[in-house]
C-alpha cells in the first residue's frame, strides 16, 4: 500500500499495533529501490499477519524526515507503534525474510 505524510500515523504506526507493517522508503529515481522491490513484495506477500508499505520519499519528506532517512532503499519494521528492524540497501530475498522473521518472534 502507498502511504503518505497525512496518512503515516494510520496506516503504519496504528497498524503495526496489529500486524508487523514493513515499510519500504524508496523513490522513482532509485535504481537500486527498484531492484529491491521485487524480492521486498515477495517476501512480504508469504506472511500473513505482514504488511508492506511504501513510503515515496519525494512526495512525503516529512516522513523520511522522522525517520532519518539519508539513504535509500530504506526498509523498517514497525511493531507496536515502534521500529524494531530496519536495514538499508539491496539485500536478497531469504535476507529480508530473517529481518521478517526475527522481527515477529
Amino acid at each position: 500500500m502507498e502511504v503518505t505524510d497525512a496518512n503515516f500515523k494510520e496506516k503504519v504506526i496504528e497498524a503495526s499495533k496489529e500486524k508487523l507493517v514493513v515499510v519500504d522508503f524508496w523513490a522513482s529515481w532509485c535504481v537500486p529501490c527498484n531492484m529491491l522491490a521485487p524480492a521486498l513484495e515477495k517476501a512480504v506477500d508469504s506472511y500473513d499477519d505482514v504488511v508492506l508499505a511504501k513510503v515515496n520519499i519525494d512526495e512525503n519528506p516529512k516522513s523520511a524526515d522522522e525517520y532519518a532517512i539519508n539513504a535509500i532503499p530504506a526498509v523498517k519494521m514497525f511493531k507496536d507503534g515502534k521500529v524494531i528492524s530496519e536495514f538499508t540497501g539491496v539485500v536478497p530475498e531469504d535476507t529480508i525474510r530473517k529481518h521478517i522473521d526475527k522481527a515477529l518472534e
